[in-house]
């Protein structure tokens, strides 16, 4: 049982009076049945926060069903300890009042010493060191022990046995680790200080249950378990603690949490979100979502084809240059799988560069076209040849049906599942050759470095911002040392004045002649008179030196333009950084690998962005529905209608935030051409008969007009 704040946790008792019919709530790991959702959510939630602790490893921050995981785990491991080496391990560890580490280290070092028959040791043969294994222990009536032991060589098989003592003894190392051995203690005891053995087990291997001399005053039992008896406080104890309580309380480190009784529940925690999105509730706190648009399913092809659809049409617009295969839109190849006159270039070539591809990896399909005596070049007219061989070799019944229509000519009479169902298989053995793989290699080869190159630049911008960080730091002590010998200097000047004052009354306070006083006086005016004046000289040439320039401007305007000039510095760095950013996602994003959805919302449902369709698909948790948003419109109402308390809608948020404006200019470039085709569709219908002009060619037949620029000789 996992234990919260290192105690045991007890769980919800049954509700009574429960009804057959009655709908509860229940906790799958712990099959706790609560009537009301509150209570459960705050029992899931509590399960979910990482304050749980597995009991027999002693691994903590772990959620109640990790913790589970962890004791199961453990426990499979304890009961892998040696049966011989059981009993005397189980007589150290009862009544022990050491401590977990100390005991761990005791039980070690006693099983260190003994040896049991199967332990594998060293013994001494021939004046050397040879490994062997105990098969019997033999002790005389002295009380003398000897090892009777098979000697192994060097693949562990018995050579020949014989008897040796125990100073001819070297043990190995015990079988276990004292992580091993702290489990063990934890997994055979139900409590710690003084550690006490489970019944069964101290019953099963005939540990004594009586408690020794020194504890019995101070444990006894309750309820058939061993408690400490707690002593008794006298009056100026009780008092002493009751102060030192109130003092924590006051001091605010006496929290709720501290105090919990055994036994007691724990007080619930407000809910940490992102939780699991159908636990989310509506709450006032909540901003106000945006109702979700329903998606358009106006799909040419079947529901169910959906999938096959997007999955072939993205693989062959992703692989298109290593196919020799000029892109196409998926409006074109949905319209061309549903189209049924005649075999379509696009399907033909499509379906000729992916059995070009098979035949050039020298393979399966190569080895078979090669038994049929079949010319490698595969052409406008032989191609059906080629895929009839395809089916023949994979041999699936479903599509192996479709041959003799293939055969006469008719593949465009197949209906979309079955046209699909054919590419799928190609799809599948396409991405086993060895060409796809090798070019799937380099792709993840190439994006690595990429991004070592990326973590490289933001570690070097991080060297620099730091160096940076250290040069204004000096500029700044710097400039406060200057500050203050500057203010030292002007109080030096102030002590110069003040002592040629003091020389001046000295000289007056002096007895002399009256010429010699009076010519004294006029000398200490003039010398009076004169210091301020030097001082004020000084000044103003200290003021007007860094006034002065070369090019007579002002100390503000210099600062202002440097300012300026390091403001554009900044502006220009961040936007070649934010250049360089999107230069290695392009980069990284050319060497495809494969399509990952977006995101799931509440429901599981699955949202699929393609970089080169407009549309947003929706995929549902079954993936029998599809549907398709396919404006701004509905895309900001889908961001604003998923609650980030989710951990689902949270992250799909996320990434419909990170490509929402491609996502938006490619929905523009779409609606442009939709556009484009409806005006081209009316000015058709509108062309008048006496207009000789040929008529311009209509956008929704695009599909039949397909050429493939890429093909090969």
């Amino acid at each position: 049982m996992p234990l919260f704040k290192r105690k045991t946790f007890p769980l919800a008792e049954l509700p009574n009076d429960l009804e057959p019919h009655e709908l509860v709530y229940q906790v799958r790991f712990t099959e706790e049945i609560f009537r009301g959702y509150d209570e459960y959510l705050n029992r899931i939630n509590l399960y979910r926060q990482r304050v749980w602790m597995c009991k027999v490893s002693g691994k903590t921050n772990l959620t109640y069903e990790e913790a589970l995981l962890s004791e199961e785990r453990a426990t499979e491991k304890v009961h892998q300890f040696p049966k011989e080496l059981m009993e005397p391990a189980l007589q150290i560890i009862q009544y022990s009042m050491l401590s977990l580490k100390d005991l761990s280290d005791m039980v070690a070092e006693k099983l260190q010493e003994r040896l049991y028959v199967g332990a594998e040791i060293y013994g001494r043969k021939d004046d050397d060191m040879y490994p062997c294994i105990v098969s019997k222990i033999i002790e005389d009536d002295v009380g003398k022990i000897e090892y009777e032991v098979a000697w192994l060589d060097k693949n562990k098989e018995v050579i020949e046995t014989s008897v040796i003592n125990r100073e001819d003894v070297i043990q190995k190392k015990l079988p276990f680790s004292r992580k091993f051995l702290k489990s063990f203690i934890r997994e055979s005891t139900y409590r710690s200080a003084p550690w006490v053995l489970h019944d069964k087990l101290a019953q099963s291997y005939g540990i004594s249950k009586n408690v020794p001399e020194n504890l019995r005053s101070k444990v006894s039992f309750k309820d058939g378990l061993l408690v400490c008896n707690k002593r008794r406080k006298n009056g100026e104890e009780a008092k002493h603690d009751l102060e030192n309580c109130k003092r924590k309380k006051v001091d605010g480190s006496g929290t709720e949490s501290n105090i919990v009784e055994e036994g007691d529940e724990p007080v619930e925690e407000p809910i940490k979100y992102p939780i699991d999105d159908q636990l989310v509730q509506p709450d006032a706190d909540d901003p106000v979502f945006t109702d979700r648009p329903s998606p358009s399913r106006d799909f040419n092809v079947p529901m169910e084809c959906v999938g096959d659809l997007l999955m072939v049409w993205d693989f062959c617009s992703s692989f298109g240059r290593l196919l020799h295969l000029w892109p196409f839109s998926l409006e074109d190849f949905e319209n061309a799988i549903c189209h049924k006159k005649g075999n379509l270039v696009l399907l033909v070539e499509t379906h000729s560069a992916l059995l070009r591809l098979l035949i050039k990896d020298n393979g399966e399909y190569f080895s078979a076209v090669r038994e049929r005596n079949r010319k490698l070049k595969i052409t406008l007219i032989t191609w059906t040849e080629f895929l009839c061989d395809f089916l023949e070799m994979i041999n699936i019944p479903e599509l192996c049906a479709y041959v003799a229509t293939i055969k006469r000519g008719h593949y465009g009479l197949l209906d979309a599942h079955a046209k699909l169902g054919i590419f799928q298989e190609l799809v599948n053995h396409a991405l086993e050759t060895n060409i796809v793989r090798e070019k799937l290699d380099k792709f993840v080869e190439q994006r690595q470095a990429l991004g070592a190159t990326r973590r490289e630049e933001a570690l070097e911008e991080a060297r620099k911002k730091r160096k940076e960080k250290e040069r204004l730091r000096a500029e700044s002590d710097v400039d406060q040392v200057m500050d203050l010998e500057s203010k030292g200097s002007a109080s030096e000047n102030g002590n110069h004045i003040r002592q040629n004052g003091d020389i001046v009354k000295k000289r007056n306070g002096e007895i002399r002649s009256s010429r010699q006083d009076s010519a004294s006086e006029k000398s200490a005016s003039k010398q009076v008179d004169a210091a301020p004046k030097k001082m004020a000289r000084k000044q103003k040439v200290e003021v007007k030196v860094p006034t002065a320039n070369g090019n007579g401007k002002d100390l503000s305007e210099k600062e202002a333009l440097e300012r300026s000039r390091d403001d554009r510095k900044e502006v220009v760095g961040q936007s070649s950084k934010e250049r360089r950013r999107e230069y290695y996602e392009r980069e990284i994003e050319k060497r495809f690998i494969r399509t990952n959805s977006l995101g799931k919302d509440r429901n599981h449902n699955r949202y699929w962005w393609f970089q080169r369709d407009g549309r947003i698909f929706v995929e549902s948790s079954d993936s029998k529905q599809w549907g398709y948003y396919s404006s701004k419109e509905e895309l900001y109402l889908l961001t604003g209608s998923l609650n980030c308390k989710g951990e689902r809608e949270r992250a799909l948020k996320k990434q419909l935030e990170k490509f929402i404006s491609r996502i938006c200019l490619e929905i523009e470039k779409r609606s442009k051409d939709l556009a484009q085709r409806v005006a081209l569709e009316e000015a058709v219908l509108r062309r008048s008969s006496r207009v000789r002009a040929p008529p311009r060619k209509n956008p929704a037949n695009a599909f039949l007009e397909y050429v493939n620029k890429w093909k090969e000789d």
